[in-house]
C-alpha cells in the first residue's frame, strides 16, 4: 500500500485565503497528510487553526524555527517530509532557507522571495541541500494548459510570432486596505509584499504561464506600472511589452483595478500556421485557430488529448474541472517527486511537473526588471541571465 507523504505548513491560519486552498488541494488525492504547522504569529490563532484541523497540540508550533528543529528530531517515519509556505511574501525566503537547512523539501507560494538577490541565494541553498523546491503556479497544472503546451511543442502552431496574456481583477479598485482588509493591506505594503503588488501578485503568474506554454523565453521587456488608486505605495496596474529569444513579441497586461473583473487570466499564442486561446474562467475549453478553416474547440476529458493532459485530467468529458483540481494536480505531482526522491527514482512518466527554482528565479527577475523598467526613461531592458 502506498504511504502518504507527510507535510507541515507555515502560515494559512484564520482569515487567510490561500492556506485553506492548499489544504483542500492536498487532501483531494488522499496521498498527503498534514501533520504539523505554525499557522499564525498570534499563538492563540495558530492553536485554534491546528485544533480545527485535528492536529495534536504538540505538533502545533509557535514559530517556524521551533517547528523545523522539533520535526527534525522526530523519528524519520513520523516527521514531516516537506513544508508548504503560505505566508506573505517577505517570509518565503527565511522559511525556505531554514527548512532546507534542516533537510526538508519546500513547496512555496510565489514569488519565492522579495528580491532577485535573495532568490539567487535560495538557489544556492537548494542546490547544496539536494532537497526539492517547488513553486505554486497552479495554472500550469490545468489539463488544457498542458495540452496547449504539448501542441506548441509539436509545432502545431508553427513558429511562435505573438503572445498576448492578460490577468485582470477588480478587487483592489477601491482602497479596501484602509478599511481593514488584511489580504489587501499586506499586498500593498512594500515591507511585506516586496517591490510590487500587482505585477508581483498576478503579473508573475501570467509571465510564468507564457513561458511554460510557449516554450520560448523573454529576453527584453519594457514596462509601465501604475498606482491607479491614490495614496498607494505599490502598483495596482501594469502593462509589459515582451521580446522573446526566437524573435517573437508579446504583451502582458495585469491589473487589479478593473471593476467587474473576477480572475480574468487569458492566454493567446499565435504562430505562423495557427493560434491557441485559453481562459482560466472557462478552463475546460481550448481554442485552436486555423488559417483557412473554422476554429477547433478542444474540450477537457477527451480521449484524443495528449498523454500529459490526460494524466492531469480528473473527470470524464462534460464534468467541469477548475482551480482546486489544478492545485491538487500540483500537490499530487510534488508528492510524486518527494516519493521518487526517497526511493531514488523519477516520478511517474515524467508528467509530475512542478515549477521549480529556475521558475522562481525567472519570476523574481521579471518582477524586478518590470519595476526598474517602469521607473526608467530607457525603453527596453535586458532580462537578467538567470535559469
Amino acid at each position: 500500500m502506498q504511504r502518504k507523504i507527510r507535510f507541515g505548513m507555515v502560515g494559512g491560519g484564520e482569515g487567510a485565503f490561500i492556506g485553506a486552498v492548499h489544504r483542500a488541494a492536498a487532501r483531494l488525492d488522499n496521498q498527503l497528510e498534514l501533520v504539523c504547522g505554525t499557522f499564525s504569529s498570534v499563538a492563540e490563532r495558530g492553536q485554534r487553526t491546528a485544533e480545527s484541523l485535528g492536529l495534536r497540540a504538540e505538533r502545533s508550533y509557535s514559530d517556524f524555527a521551533t517547528m523545523f528543529a522539533a520535526e527534525a528530531a522526530l523519528p524519520a517515519d513520523e516527521r514531516m517530509e516537506f513544508v508548504a509556505i503560505v505566508t506573505p511574501n517577505y517570509l518565503h525566503f527565511p522559511v525556505a532557507m531554514a527548512a532546507l537547512e534542516r533537510g526538508f523539501h519546500v513547496l512555496s507560494d510565489k514569488p519565492a522571495t522579495i528580491s532577485l538577490d535573495e532568490c539567487r541565494r535560495l538557489r544556492e541553498r537548494v542546490d547544496a541541500s539536494g532537497r526539492l523546491y517547488g513553486l505554486t503556479h497552479p495554472y500550469t497544472s490545468y489539463p488544457l494548459v498542458i495540452e496547449a503546451k504539448e501542441r506548441i511543442a509539436a509545432a502545431q502552431l508553427g513558429t511562435i510570432r505573438k503572445v498576448i496574456v492578460e490577468y485582470t481583477q477588480g478587487w483592489l479598485a477601491d482602497p479596501i486596505e484602509r478599511a481593514g482588509n488584511a489580504q489587501a493591506a499586506w499586498r500593498l505594503d512594500p515591507a511585506k509584499a516586496g517591490p510590487s503588488c500587482c505585477i508581483g501578485d498576478i503579473g508573475v503568474h501570467a509571465f510564468n504561464l507564457v513561458e511554460f506554454v510557449s516554450g520560448i523565453k523573454v529576453t527584453e521587456l519594457s514596462a509601465e506600472l501604475n498606482r491607479i488608486v491614490p495614496g498607494r505605495l505599490l502598483d495596482d496596474d501594469g502593462t509589459v511589452l515582451l521580446r522573446f529569444d526566437n524573435g517573437a513579441h508579446g504583451v502582458l497586461v495585469a491589473s487589479q483595478v478593473c471593476i467587474g473583473e473576477e480572475n480574468g487570466l487569458t492566454l493567446r499564442v499565435y504562430g505562423d500556421t495557427a493560434g491557441i486561446e485559453w481562459h482560466q474562467q472557462e478552463p475546460n475549453s481550448l481554442w485552436l485557430k486555423h488559417r483557412s478553416r473554422p476554429a477547433e474547440l478542444i474540450r477537457n476529458g477527451a480521449a484524443h488529448l495528449s498523454a500529459a493532459a490526460r494524466y492531469h485530467s480528473r473527470l470524464p468529458a462534460g464534468h467541469p474541472e477548475g482551480y482546486l483540481d489544478a492545485f491538487a494536480n500540483l500537490y499530487r505531482n510534488f508528492a510524486a517527486q518527494v516519493r521518487g526522491a526517497a526511493a531514488g527514482t523519477q516520478a511517474r512518466g515524467g508528467f509530475a511537473y512542478v515549477p521549480g527554482i529556475v521558475d522562481a528565479l525567472r519570476g523574481m527577475a521579471f518582477i524586478e526588471t518590470a519595476v526598474a523598467a517602469s521607473a526608467s526613461a530607457q525603453k527596453w531592458h535586458p532580462f537578467p541571465q538567470v535559469g
